[in-house]
């Protein structure tokens, strides 16, 4: 039985993400709950903001920023970045991070951060509490340390945090692959059909059998030759003595 609770923002998790905007020059970090993925072709994501932040207006009028991936060990400079105002201080310095240069966007990316997306406003929709900034990825910049010799992004090696109802939690083991349950089935199909294909072979062919039949008696007889015919009187011969 589920108790029912008033209307809220408990949902599920989120990556608290840090979210940097502005430029080299003046440069701040926003640390982001409400942000994720809405489209896949072309590549797109969304960042809410309030629009007393200060982040809000330098977002609004460059319409650039970079989402930030946060990791345990930037967990303290994310909260850090979430709780102090960037119109009085300077977010990098108090966190102990480093600004650089990002490819596509004026906004810079935070060093630190292993994963940075770079992202460019296409929409600005009026919310409520929140504004919503839909914005189409534009690039993925991942540290070499996370990517194996494949090229394949390995995001369990990041230490990923994530976001829940005010509470921050590690993200643990790998459970499975997108489509598991039906890729479980169809190797269960495949192993069922392999198993009737060898009870299906393993049932001998009249010929066959003739043939281990004479390789126990030390002859080589094919069914209906002479030899075959010979042997079957043979075998019964005793019989007529009695």
């Amino acid at each position: 039985m589920k108790k029912e609770f008033k209307a809220g923002t408990l949902f599920g998790a989120v990556p608290p993400v840090m979210v940097s905007c502005g430029d080299m020059k003046n440069p701040n970090i926003i640390t982001i709950g409400w942000t994720g993925i809405v489209n896949t072709k072309p590549p797109t994501t969304y960042i809410s903001i309030r629009p007393e932040r200060h982040s809000y207006d330098m977002i609004k009028k460059s319409k650039e920023f970079v989402i930030n991936l946060t990791t345990k060990d930037l967990l303290h400079a994310a909260d850090l970045c979430g709780v102090i105002s960037g119109s009085k201080n300077d977010k990098a310095e108090k966190a102990g991070l480093t600004y650089e240069k990002s490819t596509h966007v004026a906004a810079p990316s935070i060093k630190e951060s292993p994963v940075s997306i770079e992202c460019k406003v296409k929409q600005i929709i009026k919310l409520g509490s929140h504004d919503m900034f839909l914005a189409e990825i534009l690039s993925i910049n991942v540290d070499e340390s996370i990517v194996n010799r494949n090229g394949k992004i390995m995001l369990d090696k990041a230490e990923l945090v994530s976001y829940l109802h005010g509470e921050y939690f590690e993200l643990g083991r790998n459970l499975g692959k997108f489509g598991f349950s039906v890729n479980k089935k169809r190797a269960n199909t495949r192993n069922n059909s392999d198993s009737t294909n060898r009870k299906s072979t393993s049932k001998k062919s009249p010929e066959k059998q003739s043939r281990a039949l004479a390789a126990n008696s030390g002859k080589s007889i094919t069914p209906g030759s002479a030899k075959s015919k010979k042997h079957s009187k043979d075998k019964y011969s005793h019989l007529k003595n009695k």
